[in-house]
């Protein structure tokens, strides 16, 4: 992963002014900043500053002696929590556009300090928050209620909080050192809880992506599996020139998560090869003092890093980029994740396998198509209507693939056609055939207007005389025709 210093987006002050948190909206184009003068400092997707606001007391009529804890976007990058240690969570709704009026639309008052805050991508109406008296709740925007997930059994301040890559669960680190892990309600089982594992210190730098990532004052960096068992650990505290861990963030794939310290930080990648996690860099940085903050874009293409004395870097981060014949640049910001950009007119698309599989090449046909490989799968899409797929693929490397259908893209392979339908991670259905070729193939999906039942059908050549007609959605033969 290399990371290169873009620009300052917030500039440093003279004196402490720690940013306590920064957080991306899940659309990219907002990032949210507040440091400890409570003031939210709102950007776009270049790191330029837009707008601002103040944030409020829990009390109208007290003084201005609290500090934000935590903020954490919506999932549908409308709304912002903000988490106060004057034990108030503010749920602000934004809007979607600039200039959009701001409001406060939840509020969630509590007995004690909010300590931190999280909000999984797969709860659109359930923001996370931590507490100082070790509880963690939940903060339910329809009912603008809260509801306790769980309880420390020793009433342990909660000290750190993140969410699962799937959105479904959320990790809570303690300050005894125990870390426990909460799962949602997911239709098939009921919410759970359960303690994870104890560290050997306060686990301040807690992350969850391809592993879990710990670490604290002992300057080590401890990466968990799944149950709480260790898999690897990184000793610094040996070089005197460490200090203590402060904060750590995955990027959006979970294969890079960075670690703060003093004037530095560490960057550490999986090696999906060796199964390994490995240094993959350090970023020594004079005069940044501790790192107070970290967040990624959620495209994998930044990092923003926020210092004790308020400022705000902007690094972009990539493992490598090419040019892809003069007309799209391709931006790997993960071994799984690519950046495809249309030079004309800057557009751009994300192209990610969700399987977590190493993208090996891609191809863009007519200035629109993409296909793309991965040992286990296909993934194809449209650049006009930003839909992709992912599909499982053993294929030959001698496939052929047709575009003359806007829905869907047509796959053959040794005598056999594929349809995937774009948006869809599914093959949409297949056929044997020696007559490949588009003029000979005909495919209809949904083209009825007010249709209420699914319509997909497939017309090709058996041979030179038959014509076979397949009910793509059950598979079912609706007519073979004979042309003498």
């Amino acid at each position: 992963m290399q990371l290169r210093h873009l620009k300052c987006a917030l500039p440093p002050t003279e004196g402490i002014s720690k940013v306590t948190t920064i957080t991306w909206s899940s659309n990219s184009r907002r990032m949210a900043v507040v440091t400890t003068d409570r003031i939210v400092h709102l950007f776009d997707e270049n790191g330029d500053r837009k707008d601002k606001f103040s944030t409020k007391p829990a009390d109208p009529s007290g003084a201005k002696n609290y500090v934000v804890r935590g903020m954490a976007f919506s999932p549908d990058s409308s709304k912002l929590a903000i988490g106060q240690s004057d034990n108030i969570v503010f749920v602000y709704k934004l809007g979607t556009e600039w200039g959009d009026k701001k409001s406060i639309c939840n509020k969630f008052h509590q007995s004690s300090a909010i300590t931190c805050i999280t909000w999984p991508h797969q709860q659109h109406h359930e923001v996370v928050f931590g507490l100082a008296e070790g509880k963690v709740k939940v903060g339910q925007l329809r009912s603008n209620k809260p509801a306790t997930l769980y309880a420390h059994p020793d009433q342990s301040y909660v000290v750190s909080l993140c969410s699962s890559p799937d959105g479904r669960a959320i990790l809570s680190g303690h300050l005894d050192g125990t870390i426990y892990r909460f799962y949602f309600d997911d239709g098939v089982l009921g919410p759970s809880n359960s303690k994870l594992t104890t560290h050997p210190v306060v686990p301040y730098a807690l992350s969850w992506g391809e592993s879990i990532c710990v670490a604290g004052s002992d300057c080590k960096v401890v990466f968990y599996d799944a149950e709480g068992g260790v898999l690897q650990h990184f000793d610094y505290s040996g070089d005197e020139a460490v200090r203590e861990f402060t904060t750590a963030s995955f990027n959006p794939s979970g294969e890079t998560v960075v670690v703060g310290s003093f004037n530095r930080f560490y960057v550490f990648s999986y090696n999906m090869h060796r199964s390994q996690w490995e240094q993959a860099g350090l970023k020594l940085i004079d005069n940044l003092y501790s790192v107070s903050a970290f967040a990624w874009k959620p495209d994998g293409s930044r990092l923003a890093v926020g210092s004790l004395c308020g400022g705000v870097d902007l690094f972009d981060a990539c493992i490598r980029r090419h040019r892809y014949k003069g007309k799209f640049e391709f931006t790997y910001v993960s071994n799984s994740q690519v950046i495809v950009k249309r030079l004309a007119n800057g557009t751009r698309i994300v192209l990610k396998s969700h399987f977590g599989y190493e993208i090996t090449k891609i191809n863009i046909y007519d200035d629109q198509y993409l296909v793309a490989h991965t040992p286990e799968t296909l993934l194809m899409g449209d650049l006009e209507s930003c839909k992709l797929s992912e599909v499982p693929w053993a294929g030959s490397g001698k496939e052929r693939f047709f575009f003359d259908n806007p829905q869907v893209c047509m796959v053959y392979n040794a005598g056999e056609l594929s349809l995937v339908e774009y948006g869809r991670n599914e093959v949409l259905g297949t056929c044997r055939t020696e007559h490949m070729s588009p003029f000979l193939i005909s495919v209809r999906l949904n083209e009825a207007r007010h249709q209420v039942d699914e319509n997909k059908k497939i017309a090709y050549l058996i041979d030179v005389q038959t014509v076979r007609i397949l009910d793509l959605t059950s598979g079912i033969t609706m007519a073979t025709i004979n042309h003498e």
